[in-house]
């Protein structure tokens, strides 16, 4: 069985620590079991690893999010890269063909998928490991996991399940009720509506079939250059309400979905992250990324939140209605992780006369390096504030440290290795801006180093 870990949607409801490059999956506000902060992708890829699942998963996502995902879980993690966010029936249909087409995956092989950031104990990946078992026993073209509801929730879907075989421990479905209110959810449960926590498995077949049927590609190259033509819709509209034959695997441990503020801050070990003091309040979270106090005095139930990105002051129980009110927000993220470290962004000045000045702070962990590349619209300024590395500009290296500065003309080629943990503030000046102006011509330091010629031997200077 392959697994497909779905991490592809943007950061509203945990605004302003998510953004759209830093979704809720990459927030380390969770305690692993050795003390230190985790994101809930950390979490699940960690238990998939305790259960066994770890070395037959990969991950479906997009392009604005594989930096995160290598700095949070390594450079090795299989990753599926969507060109753009198409919804989860586009994700899931690229993946299929990937798994089928690149992979070489058989048609009669199951393939299960599942969100990136279910809060749950390690047994619940054990009852994902026996999907396979009942995809292949019970002949049903889908099988899901469902949750024994603990509380009438309004903010879940509801999988109503028929009378279960006596010989097995799945059930067929009957129908599904998306959200309803609680008084509904309470007449759901009575019937044995189980929660529908997006967990289900197909074998590879159903989905390739369901492909051609569409008239859509089943060649992995072919269906990355229809992406932006597949409808932006989910799979559960898509493909799981018009599927006739569905069973569902009951589950009856702990589950939760940690998509707002007051659900996420029920599962933190502390209520406090970062600079600040929270006094005479009960039941309030500080969760502060910027490097300046922030005290809460006499505020109860709530959830005060500060990055580069925004400020949030909210009580808890209305704190899921953020998402409605950040959408009229249109600002680049002002904080970011990559593969090689982070940036925060300072400041940001657009003049009358179109030039734009963008001011940055950024981290490069040590024995990581940005790519050597280039900028068409952009001039740059670097100065080193902290460690040591090796600087490359125009074919030429030469070593870094505290206190210089690095001048980087428009079209000038240019990268910078870190030694030791690396940071620099980096003054951009130009007319556009923009992550896309971005020209990459070696992405590893051995290539700089095989194709560049060294003004000086760094490592003498370093002794």
């Amino acid at each position: 069985m392959e697994l497909v870990l779905l991490s592809g949607g943007s950061g509203k409801r945990l605004w302003p620590l998510s953004n759209d490059a830093r979704s809720k999956q990459f927030l380390k506000v969770l305690e692993s079991e050795n003390g230190e902060l985790q994101s809930m992708v950390q979490r699940v890829w960690e238990q998939l690893g305790n259960v066994g699942l770890a070395d037959s998963a990969v991950i479906a996502t997009s392009k604005s999010q594989v930096d995160m995902i290598q700095s949070q879980l390594g450079q090795e993690v299989p990753i599926i890269i969507e060109p753009m966010r198409r919804d989860t029936f586009p994700a899931i249909a690229l993946a299929s063909v990937y798994l089928y087409s690149v992979e070489g995956m058989g048609l009669n092989e199951v393939v299960a998928v599942l969100p990136v950031d279910p809060y749950v104990e390690d047994r619940f990946f054990q009852r994902v490991k026996e999907l396979e078992k009942t995809v292949l026993e019970s002949g049903a073209d889908l099988v899901l996991i469902g949750v024994e509801p603990t509380y009438p929730s309004a903010k879940y879907g509801y999988i109503v399940p028929t009378a279960k075989s006596s010989d097995s421990d799945y059930f067929k479905v009957s129908h599904f009720t998306e959200k309803p209110n609680e008084e509904k959810a309470i007449e759901l449960i009575k019937q044995g509506a189980l929660w529908n926590c997006g967990v289900f498995a197909f074998r590879l077949d159903y989905m390739i079939s369901l492909l051609e049927a569409k008239g859509l590609p089943i060649q992995y190259d072919e269906l990355l250059k229809q992406y932006g033509q597949l409808p932006k819709i989910s799979f559960d509209y898509e493909v799981v309400e018009k599927t006739e034959h569905i069973v569902v695997l009951p589950y009856d441990g702990y589950w939760k979905d940690l998509g707002t503020w007051n659900t996420l801050t029920e599962e933190m070990a502390t209520n406090q992250i970062g600079k600040g003091i929270i006094t005479d309040s009960e039941n309030t979270h500080l969760i502060n990324e910027l490097d300046i106090p922030v005290t809460v005095l006499g505020v109860s139930n709530a959830i005060v939140a500060v990055s580069p990105d925004g400020i949030l002051v909210s009580d808890k129980e209305k704190s899921p209605k953020i998402k409605e009110l950040v959408n009229e927000f249109d600002q680049r993220p002002m904080y970011e992780e990559r593969r090689w470290g982070w940036y925060r962004v300072l400041d940001y000045t657009k003049f009358e006369d179109g030039r734009e000045v963008l001011t940055k702070r950024i981290g490069v962990t040590a024995g990581k390096n940005l790519s050597y590349q280039m900028h068409h619209y952009r001039s740059e300024v670097w100065t080193i504030i902290k460690g040591e590395g090796e600087f490359a500009l125009d074919g030429e290296i030469r070593f870094v440290k505290p206190g210089d500065v690095l001048e980087i003309p428009i079209g000038a080629k240019h990268g910078i290795r870190a030694i030791t943990d690396l940071e620099f503030i980096e003054v951009q000046t130009g007319t556009q801006l923009i992550e896309e102006d971005i020209v990459r011509i070696y992405m590893t330091w051995e290539e700089v180093e095989k194709n560049l010629l060294s003004c000086r031997d760094v490592r003498s200077i370093i002794k």
